[in-house]
């Protein structure tokens, strides 16, 4: 696609609701080609830039603004075929995500279903030990415990934090949880409905909900994907272009 209608950088901002310093900040990153310039050094864009950040925009919602900045400068760079590589690895990750939820999911349904386990002594672990037994550093589960999602115990004399069975078990699954991606507001209600009722119901809500967030996700990355097949169609950039297009064909 040749520029054949001249734009200038309030243009594109228009049609992308970005600020023209955000479009300047683009080109500076390789999101847009190089643009023209005027005699007196202002940039002049075209229908190609536009395409760009179209397409730029909607990768970002899918694979983030890293993703979508590396994508684009690879393809400016004229290095089609590893720009694909780009897309292919994030759509890898989200894969390697949904296998994750799986085991997590089978795991969860486990703690929560059995009653807590006895722990390897009489009263009590100390914070260190749990650290040892879950694979995390002590730091960790302050930062669960600061947050409302552990409550141990505390020894007397010592001020000492003091887990029970069920103090572990909480700590195991706030573990599993947090591996799978899950925010603390989303882990604290299946905590409370498991001390509250002993009930998974929660549990199974927030994984069916993390389940369709990265459904959701895979619809927009097949989205920004399908905008970037449509830029490079169009604007036919780079000299690596024609091999990737045989090579996905």
């Amino acid at each position: 696609m040749t520029n054949d209608r001249r734009l200038r950088p309030v243009d594109l901002a228009r049609a992308a609701g970005v600020s023209t310093q955000q479009i300047r900040n683009y080109e500076d990153a390789g999101v847009l080609p190089p643009a023209a310039r005027t005699a007196s050094g202002y940039r002049v864009f075209g229908e190609t830039h536009r395409g760009a950040l179209l397409a730029y925009r909607t990768l970002m919602r899918g694979y983030g603004p890293v993703t979508a900045t590396a994508i684009m400068r690879t393809v400016h760079e004229g290095d089609v075929p590893r720009a694909l590589a780009l897309l292919d690895a994030a759509h890898a990750a989200l894969h390697e995500e949904r296998v994750s939820l799986r085991a997590a999911s089978e795991a969860l349904e486990l703690l929560a279903a059995e009653p807590p386990a006895p722990l390897p002594r009489s009263g009590g672990l100390r914070i260190g030990e749990v650290a040892v037994l879950l694979g995390v550093r002590t730091s960790a589960l302050r930062v669960w415990e600061g947050a409302g999602l552990l409550t141990p115990g505390r020894e007397r004399a010592t001020g000492y934090r003091v887990y029970e069975p069920a103090d572990v078990r909480d700590a195991r699954l706030v573990h599993t949880l947090r591996r799978s991606h899950y925010l603390f507001d989303q882990i604290r209600p299946v905590l409370e409905g498991l001390r509250r009722e002993g009930s998974s119901a929660a549990l199974r809500a927030a994984v069916a909900a993390r389940g369709e967030a990265l459904t959701a996700r895979t619809r927009v990355m097949i989205e920004g994907a399908g905008a970037l097949h449509a830029y490079l169609d169009a604007a036919k950039t780079g000299p690596g272009y024609e091999r990737a297009d045989q090579g996905h064909g």
